[in-house]
Order: structure tokens, then C-alpha cells, then sequence
């Protein structure tokens, strides 16, 4: 098969980690070729300062290296720019007359260095600062000269101030502005940064703006607009950067300030993508790593032909260590923008913390000296939490491992490489990963600014402990075996025994009958095991009922249409209307659970009713009653909705349906209780049921181990996930799981405690174990449902609200 030619403009940070992305989705796919106006090959941007300072060499800030190119079948063209493109061919051309075909184009031209029009900045002694051969200029200059002015305080200029200091120049920061990084910070703690970084020999001119430079042959110093004047040797402009767009613009691609793409990174000229510092997404320039390596991502998947949600836009948001001092600023910072704001200042630790809310929510923080709730507050910030969140965390108490617990697989840990928490569990959980240098080295989180270094070492910590969890102590079932219900469970999956008594017979019981508490435990293990051997047969024949009905105290049995949602019709109440009279039922009464139960049903006529009902096909199976092994979930309780409840933020009513219907036909160790609120009200209840999901900004908060009977238990918070989708996966994995591991009659409430949430919380954000549960159970449903199918009508409304 032809490979499809793949062809790249820029061997930057983003153009080569969008071709990372691609080989690992296709690795055999594309012939790929990359074009590099520099003569390196990839390397970190960020690091540049390292390089300045003279204690870092270019091999170590090298990303992939030349062998990285070959070892994937790349050609690399370094140091030889694209100067031409023909969209009508499908050809570029390099400036050493390089012609290469294409069948789909990236383009990765990355940004230039904005250079003031200054008379005179055409001098020698003038540079920019923004690649190895900058670094070099200055390096060179700083053996010979001794007086620095770095124009601008943004970051660059402060990163350039600080490599020069190190090489032994005086230096002077000049800025037009009246505070420093005026983009990240608020003017108390961009003051707070100027005394740090004055303590360290750095000298700032603020509020002054450049006429031109002075000097004849070389540069020799600055005179400003006020007419005052600063001698200097080397003069670096860091004012900002511009999108590096003239090839594209020359080329018939529509352009604004950058190229513009949509959310798959398309250009309007088919086959042509952009991303990075040279694409526009809805009107927005990213020149911060994480969300280029958000958008090489999705590139990578439209590329590769793979289903994607496009790329949605980015908060900006930076975790920098700046000259030595952690700095993080996420969204909202300047107080015209908020209506309040949380202040916190310690001069005795030099830190500060600013949280910005506009309407009780949380819009923006800024952090200096101590960055390690950075990832948190940016949480809160996509979500745009209520306020109210940090009087619960001040209230609670919270640290780095409670935070890490609590993240969702896909959170990004280390925000400068775009590492998430799941690469960070992946690389420990099947690696050798033990220490925070083994991830760094694996996964590069931390590699960068190291502002991430504790929350890294957090995660770490909780992939260790998912590895190496210890034993609980042995308890055995009841006085009539030695057996604990692990070892129980085991033993009958082993003995293929055809009912309990055998089984008893057969594992040496002391008491022949067993006892109230064995039997049930016996029967739900024989249960599993036949099923468990049904789908590794994928045959339905014989499979164990999903046990519709419910055996009472006089014997009787209660039996529970099913209602997707707690949702019903006239139809299906006029039939439930006509069978109670059919069945002489005693009585008809709404449950804890949001579900119809009709009680005191003859045992000798519930399979008739159940038949009736549309839940089972009576002539192909024994008896429901006689061999129903576990409980099964009733109604999914929810509240009403987006059409009727004030609060809704999320359509309750159409997941809970949908929900119902995919864990239908699951047996379980005991009764659980699910229910969906369309808001963070809990209107149905959600925190006190096993599983409580809820509607939020962000996404479905997902809480579990909660109890409304017997013993009252909040249900604790196990992830927030995203889309429906996402809700519905980690659900189905954290019941599957539940219901393969539990120890029979043990509620979720009970296994949550004795597992523990966080050990919970890690290995189903493990996504492999986390997929091959989801798969077990869809499985096991399938055949359930192949017994006992769906014959129930649904109502109209059901069947819109969950197409």
C-alpha cells in the first residue's frame, strides 16, 4: 500500500509534537517529511534562558534528536526553510530548491520575534531573544562587553535579564508599562517579583518608553522619549512575538493576525492544517505549549482519519518558574474584570494568592512564590466552580495527595509538556517508574519550570500505592466455613457446582444446611460463576435470570415494572392497572427508590406477571423466582429535568433513562440505588444513593458509596467527567467492578470504605482495566438480555429523549 505523503513546515515544538501524536496513532501510514529553518533538530523552546545562563547545552534541551528522525523513517530537512508552496500542485519548495509532493500539509512556521522600529536596531550589539542563534549572539557578547539593557518585562525579557546576570553583566530591564509581566500578574505580586529580582542584581526602568538606539558602528546605549539616556553594550528587544504567516498569506491561505483554522485545524485550502503560534482558532493566538500540544492532538486524529471532538479553545493559563520564583496566573487577573476577590499574602514565606470571582464564580487566579494549588484553581476555573468551593477546601484542609486523588484522568499535571495524569499513572502502573526523576524521564512531566513537581510526586504516589496495596485481614463468610468470600467466590468458579447444597457437600461446611447468611452468599458465587462460564462460551442458553422479582416477608414476592428514568405513559399505566386486577395484587405503592412495586404477588403466579409485564420469555427458562441470583437496579431516579427544573444545568432525565437501560439485567451483590440530578441542588437525591451523578459546568460529577437507609452515608466524589459519554463509562466500570469483587450483601458504601476511595479512584482511571470492565459488562448484559428482552413498551417521550 502507498503511503500517504505527509509534509511539515516547522520542526518546532508543535509541528513535531503533532507528528509524535500521529505515529503513535499510524505509525506506518505516512512518508513524512519535515522542514526546519533552523539547523537543529527539535528542541525546547522554553529552555532557551538554561542555554543563555551557560550551564546547559543544547543536546540537553534537544526534545528528539537526529536518531529520533531516523528511527521513525523521517526526513528532515534542518536549517532549510519552505520558501514556496503551490496548493493548486500539492508541492513545496525549500530554499535550496528542495521539491517534495504532498498529500496533506502542516503548517508549523511557529512565530517571529517582534522587533521594535527603532532607528538604530539595525546595529551590531542588537538581538533578539528567541533561538540557539540569539542565545549565541549574547553568549559571545558577554565575553567582551559588560553592560546589558533588555527592552521589556514580560516574561522573555525577565528569562534574557536573568541569563545575562549569570554570564557576569549589569543588567537593566526596561518596561513601558508601570508593573512587570503585566499579562500574568496583578500589580501586588508583579511588585513582589520586582524586589526578588532586584535582591538578585537585576535594575528596572519602568514606565519608559524608547526612542531609538544610540551608537554608530555597535550599539551603545538607549535614549528614551523623556530625554533621559542608559548606556549598554548589548541591547535585547523581548517585546513579543508575531505569527510567522508570510508563507502562508503568499500562498492564497486566509490569514488575520495568524492563519486561520477551524476547530480540526483547517485552513480554508483542502489538505492544508496550521498549528501552533502560526494558527488563529476563533480569533485567539496561543503562544503557550499546552495548548499547542492540545491542538497537535486533534490535528493528529483528523489526520489520521479517527472521530474527534475538534479542539474547543484553551484558558490561558501559565505555570512558570520565573528567574527561580514560581509564578502561576490562569484567566481573569485585573480587578476591572472581577467582582471580588480572595487575597491571601505571607511576607514571612514571600508568597501571595489571588482568586478572582465575577458573579460567585470563580473566573481567574493568580499565584507567586508557591504554585502547587495552580492545577487546582484551573479546574475550578474551566468549570467555573461557585465560589463556596474554597471555604469547603478551607474547611476540609487540603493537600497535594487529596487534590491528585481527585483529578480525572485527563487533567493535565504538567502543564509546560502537556503531560496528564494518566500518562503519569500509565508509565507507572506498567513501567518501572518509582521515582519523580523515572516519570520525568519517561513522560517529561517536570521537566520544565518544575512548578509541577509536588503534585507529580502526588500522582506518583497513588500509582505506587494501586501497585502494592496491601492484603486486608482474612473474615471468613459465617461460623459454618473457614472460606472468606474472596476464597468462597474462587472456590465455586472452580467446582462447577450445579447448586449450593453440592457445594457445601463438597467444600466440607460444619453446619450441612448452612445458615441465613452462607446460602444466599452460596447461591449469588454459583450465580456468577454460571455466568461467567456462559460468556466465555458466548451462548445465552441457561443464563441466570436478571431477577425481576423480590421476595418479602410472608413469602410473597414484589415485582417492579420497569420505568426507564422513572419515566411511564398512559399505556403502560393502563396495563399495569389491568395485570394488578388479573393478579388479585394487594397493593401497589411507590418505593424509596422511585419505582412502582406491586406487592404481595402469589409466588405461583410471578413468572405469569413478569411474563406479562414484557420482561422475560417464560419458555425458555425456569423459573425467575427459583433462580434469580442478585439484586438488580431498579429505577434510576431523577429530577426533572431541563424542561421543568429551574436549576437544570444537564438533561437528567434523557441520561438517567439511558443509564437504566444499560445497567438493566446486572445482578448485584446488594441493593443499589442510582439517581441523576440535572443540577448541583441534588434534586434527586444524589448523595444519598450508591451511585449519585450530577450536573455541573464542568461536565457529571460522579459520587458513590452514599446510603439513605440503614446506616446514612454521603456518597463521596470519585471523578468529573466531561461528556455523557465519559459519565457513562466510568459509571458502568465502578459497578462492574463493584459487582465482580464485592463480597455478597456488602453495599457499595461498605466495599468503598474497605477499598478506599483513592485506591478506587486510581485504578479506574486506569483506562485499560477501566475499558476491559466496561467491555465485561456490556458483554454479560447482551446475554442476559437475550433471555429476558425488551418487550416493555417505551413512551414517545422516553424515545425522544434517548435517541
Amino acid at each position: 500500500m502507498n503511503k500517504h505523503k505527509l509534509v511539515v513546515i516547522g520542526n518546532g515544538m508543535a509541528g513535531v509534537r503533532c507528528v509524535e501524536e500521529i505515529i503513535a496513532l499510524a505509525p506506518d501510514r505516512f512518508d513524512i517529511t519535515i522542514f526546519g529553518a533552523e539547523p537543529h533538530p527539535n528542541y525546547n523552546r522554553i529552555l532557551l534562558s538554561k542555554v543563555l545562563q551557560g550551564d546547559t547545552a543544547l543536546k540537553d534541551i534537544t526534545i528528539n534528536d537526529w536518531q529520533w528522525y531516523q528511527e521513525h523513517n523521517i526526513t528532515l530537512h534542518a536549517g532549510d526553510p519552505v520558501v514556496l508552496m503551490d496548493t493548486a500542485k500539492r508541492k513545496v519548495t525549500s530554499q535550496r530548491g528542495i521539491s517534495v509532493d504532498y498529500d496533506q500539509l502542516i503548517l508549523a512556521t511557529g512565530s517571529l520575534p517582534f522587533m521594535l522600529p527603532l532607528p538604530g536596531a539595525d546595529l551590531p550589539g542588537v538581538t533578539a531573544f528567541r533561538d540557539i542563534k540569539d542565545c549565541n549572539t549574547m553568549l559571545e557578547a558577554s565575553k567582551s562587553y559588560k553592560k546589558a539593557v533588555v527592552i521589556g518585562g514580560g516574561l522573555l525579557g525577565l528569562e534574557a535579564a536573568r541569563g545575562l546576570l549569570n554570564l557576569g553583566m549589569e543588567v537593566h530591564v526596561v518596561h513601558i508599562f508601570n508593573h512587570l509581566m503585566e499579562r500574568q500578574l496583578d500589580p501586588t505580586a508583579a511588585s513582589m517579583l520586582r524586589k526578588d529580582l532586584e535582591r538578585q542584581g537585576m535594575r528596572f526602568l519602568l514606565e519608559k518608553q524608547t526612542e531609538k538606539i544610540i551608537g554608530k558602528k555597535r550599539a551603545q546605549g538607549l535614549q528614551f522619549k523623556d530625554g533621559s539616556k542608559i548606556e549598554a553594550d548589548l541591547i535585547v528587544i523581548a517585546v513579543g512575538v508575531r505569527p510567522n504567516i508570510q508563507l502562508a498569506k503568499d500562498s492564497g491561505i486566509e490569514t488575520n493576525r495568524a492563519i486561520v483554522v477551524n476547530d480540526y485545524m483547517e485552513t480554508n485550502v483542502p489538505g492544508v492544517y496550521a498549528v501552533g503560534e502560526c494558527a488563529e482558532h476563533r480569533g485567539m493566538v496561543y503562544g503557550l505549549v499546552a495548548p499547542l500540544y492540545e491542538q497537535g492532538k486533534v490535528l493528529a486524529n483528523k489526520i489520521c482519519g479517527i472521530e474527534t471532538e475538534g479542539y474547543p479553545g484553551s484558558i490561558l493559563y501559565s505555570q512558570l518558574k520565573v528567574s527561580g520564583v514560581e509564578v502561576f496566573s490562569a484567566g481573569e487577573i485585573r480587578d476591572s474584570e472581577l467582582t471580588t476577590s480572595l487575597q491571601v499574602y505571607d511576607g514571612i514565606s514571600n508568597t501571595y494568592k489571588k482568586v478572582g470571582v465575577r458573579d460567585n464564580k470563580i473566573v481567574g487566579a493568580v499565584l507567586y512564590g508557591d504554585s502547587s494549588e495552580g492545577n487546582e484553581l484551573l479546574g475550578h476555573i474551566k468549570r467555573q466552580d461557585d465560589v463556596s468551593v474554597l471555604k469547603n477546601k478551607a474547611a476540609a484542609g487540603g493537600t497535594d495527595d487529596a487534590y491528585a486523588a481527585s483529578l480525572s484522568p485527563n487533567a493535565t499535571v504538567c502543564s509546560c509538556n502537556g503531560v496528564t495524569k494518566s500518562a503519569i499513572m500509565d508509565a507507572v502502573m506498567t513501567g518501572s517508574c518509582e521515582t519523580v526523576e523515572d516519570v520525568r524521564a519517561c513522560t517529561r512531566a517536570s521537566s520544565t519550570c518544575g512548578g509541577c513537581k509536588p503534585l507529580v510526586k502526588a500522582v506518583l504516589q497513588l500509582a505506587l500505592q494501586s501497585k502494592d496495596s496491601l492484603s486486608a485481614p482474612k473474615e471468613t463468610v459465617c461460623g459454618c466455613t473457614p472460606f472468606s468470600h474472596e476464597e468462597l467466590r474462587d472456590a465455586v468458579r472452580t467446582g462447577e457446582y450445579a447448586a449450593p447444597d453440592e457445594a457445601m457437600r463438597a467444600l466440607g461446611w460444619a453446619n450441612a444446611q448452612g445458615c441465613e447468611i452462607c446460602r444466599p452468599a452460596l447461591h449469588y458465587y454459583a450465580g456468577q460463576a454460571r455466568s461467567l462460564k456462559l460468556l466465555a462460551a458466548d451462548s445465552a442458553e441457561d443464563a441466570p435470570p436478571a431477577g425481576s422479582a423480590r421476595l418479602l416477608a410472608d413469602g410473597s414476592y414484589a415485582v417492579a415494572p420497569r420505568m426507564y428514568g422513572g419515566m411511564t405513559s398512559a399505556g403502560q399505566l393502563r396495563q399495569i392497572a389491568d395485570l394488578i386486577d388479573k393478579y388479585s395484587i394487594p397493593m401497589a405503592k411507590l418505593s424509596i427508590h422511585g419505582q412502582l412495586d406491586l406487592l404481595g404477588v402469589n409466588p405461583k403466579l410471578a413468572d405469569g406477571l413478569i411474563a406479562d409485564l414484557g420482561q422475560k420469555r417464560t419458555a425458555e427458562t425456569a423459573r425467575i423466582t427459583d433462580r434469580a441470583y442478585g439484586k438488580t437496579i431498579g429505577t434510576v431516579v431523577t429530577c426533572d429535568g431541563l424542561d421543568y427544573d429551574r436549576g437544570a444545568i444537564r438533561d437528567s432525565v434523557s441520561f438517567g433513562a439511558k443509564l437504566e437501560r444499560r445497567l438493566e439485567c446486572l445482578p448485584m451483590p446488594a441493593d443499589v440505588s442510582v439517581a441523576v440530578s440535572a443540577s448541583p441542588l441534588h434534586r434527586a437525591g444524589t448523595l444519598a444513593k450508591d451511585v449519585g451523578i450530577v450536573g455541573a459546568p464542568g461536565g457529571w460529577e460522579i459520587y458513590v458509596g452514599g446510603s439513605g437507609t440503614m446506616k446514612l452515608r454521603q456518597g463521596e466524589l470519585l471523578c468529573t467527567e466531561p461528556s455523557d459519554d465519559k459519565a457513562f463509562e466510568m459509571t458502568a466500570a465502578f459497578l462492574q467492578w463493584y459487582r465482580e469483587v464485592a463480597r455478597y450483601g456488602e453495599t457499595t458504601g461498605q466495599w468503598v470504605e474497605r477499598i478506599g476511595i483513592t485506591q478506587l479512584r486510581e485504578a479506574l482511571f486506569h483506562s485499560p482495566f477501566r475499558s476491559e470492565l466496561t467491555r465485561r459488562m456490556h458483554r454479560e448484559q447482551q446475554v442476559n438480555k437475550q433471555i429476558f428482552g425488551q418487550k416493555q413498551p417505551i413512551s414517545q417521550q422516553e424515545a425522544a429523549l434517548t435517541r
